[in-house]
């Protein structure tokens, strides 16, 4: 592996979504943190300058990821990080819903890992 590699923040609110993410992430030589909402998100990214790229659940209680996306395009030091979508609701229009609320990508669940990790390097 070459150099310092960027950390992934995976933000969901379920455990055992960050827990099969973080597996198969960590089995392929990524290091992620972890994220069960997008405040405590904000916080880890603000503390940890070396995340590359965040893999944030669209579907959460208290801020869902289109709030939490319009939300760090307000702030100066989260407007600029990759976002990629991941959402069970895999319907007609919320990819395009998704990309329109700024995520450089999307990814339904269950999530396709090799999918997932060609969209990774782009951005890592």
């Amino acid at each position: 592996m070459e150099g310092l590699k960027k950390k992934i923040l995976i933000i969901d609110d379920d455990s055992r979504n960050i827990f099969a993410l973080k597996a198969v992430l960590t089995a392929k030589k990524y290091t992620c943190l972890s994220a069960l909402g997008a405040q405590e998100g904000f916080d880890i990214i603000k503390n940890t300058p070396d995340v590359g790229v965040v893999l944030l659940d669209m579907m959460m209680p208290d801020l869902d990821g289109y709030q939490a996306m319009a939300k760090m395009k307000e702030d100066e030091q989260l407007k600029d990080l990759p976002v990629i979508a991941v959402t069970a609701q895999a319907m007609l229009g919320d990819k395009e819903r998704c990309l329109e609320a700024g995520a450089v990508g999307y990814i339904s669940k269950p999530v396709n890992v090799e999918e997932l990790v060609k969209l990774l390097n782009n951005y890592l």
